[in-house]
């Protein structure tokens, strides 16, 4: 299309500003403005970076003219500036939001920390897209989520899924949280089971069979997932290895040849070719892929930072029918430069 949708970011933390970043690759739309709370180093940045600043209300505008820094109107006039807003504020903080958005009438893409229920419909773009064409309100679900639902997703075509079990070893906090842990301990968290995870899969995914357990480690690089997926037939591991290695947003690494067998080491080499290190793409080790008659079991694991970034473009694409399926993710994919090896 000859003209570029606007796009108005509302937080620009971990994920508003990988998402501004990656909007700014896209040759259909741009980025309106964001919204700050305050003037820190993130505020800085998008300065330097050309974005347009708003805040919240003129009370908090306040600080950012005390800091030296433009602000462009509040909340209400980046809405009325934009074609579809992005909700990247923190947990619970999107669904405040919700009834000024209804009453300005514009499309949203809401993230996981939300409720299911903030949005007409989950998202993931390899399994749902196209039913969640020209809806107003989306939400993109989890990191974890999203790992979870790319590997189930290139996988359902193979043969009838009777069960899906996941462990999710989860992170502890993003890099730059200071007051978040544990910092010497494993937490059962949620202690139910199944946890969180498998109701948000059904969101998208109906009629899938998923328990899933969880537990938090002190480390802030990556989620783990330790996945087992009962078919109805039995499973040849050649199969499974095929698909996975031409199923988009999908790394396989072979932890023996590369001798990549952590977290640490999985970004270490993402940092030596990939902006900002981020790893858009699920990673899932081929050697530990296991094969019991109709029983797989692997680990894959999931940059938390950064793996749904390419999952709101394509929702920006969805909500505004702007390109179909196939078409949205290959040009994200190439766009932001999304390939099938690390480094």
């Amino acid at each position: 299309m000859s003209k570029k949708v606007k796009v108005g970011i509302n937080g620009f933390g971990t994920i508003g500003k990988r998402i501004a970043m990656a909007i700014n690759k896209q040759n259909d739309m741009s980025v309106s403005g964001i919204i700050k709370k305050r003037p820190d180093y993130n505020a800085y940045y998008a300065v330097e970076k050309g974005f347009k600043i708003y805040a919240v209300s003129e009370k908090e505008a306040e600080a950012f003219q005390k800091a030296g820094i433009e602000v462009r109107g509040t909340l209400v006039d980046l809405i009325k500036e934009s074609d579809i807003i992005i909700d990247a504020t923190p947990g619970g903080i999107g669904e405040t939001y919700r009834p000024l958005y209804s009453e300005l009438d514009i499309n949203v893409i809401y993230q996981g920390g939300e409720r299911a229920s903030v949005a007409e419909g989950s998202f993931n773009a390899l399994c749902n897209y196209d039913e969640s064409m020209g809806k107003k309100t989306l939400r993109v679900v989890s990191c974890n989520t999203t790992g979870l639902l790319r590997s189930i997703c290139a996988l359902k075509d193979l043969a009838e899924i009777k069960k899906v079990d996941a462990v999710l070893i989860r992170r502890g906090a993003d890099p730059p949280e200071i007051k978040k842990g544990p910092i010497n301990a494993i937490t059962i968290n949620p202690p139910t089971i199944p946890s969180h995870h498998a109701h948000d899969v059904k969101t998208v995914l109906p009629w899938v069979n998923i328990s899933t357990a969880a537990v938090v480690v002190p480390t802030t690089l990556m989620h783990v997932h330790h996945v087992t997926i009962r078919f109805k037939h039995n499973i040849k591991k050649n199969e499974i290895i095929e698909i996975l290695n031409a199923y988009p947003r999908i790394i396989m690494v072979d932890s023996k040849s590369t001798k990549i067998e952590s977290t640490a080491q999985l970004m270490d080499a993402a940092r030596l070719g990939r902006e900002k290190g981020d790893i858009n793409e699920l990673v899932i080790f081929e050697d530990s892929i296991t094969i019991e008659k109709n029983e797989l079991q692997f680990f894959q694991a999931v940059h938390q930072e950064s793996i749904v970034i390419p999952e709101n473009i394509d929702a920006i694409r969805a909500s505004l029918k702007l390109a179909q399926k196939l078409e949205s993710i290959k040009e994200t994919d190439r766009t932001l430069g999304l390939t099938k090896r690390l480094y």
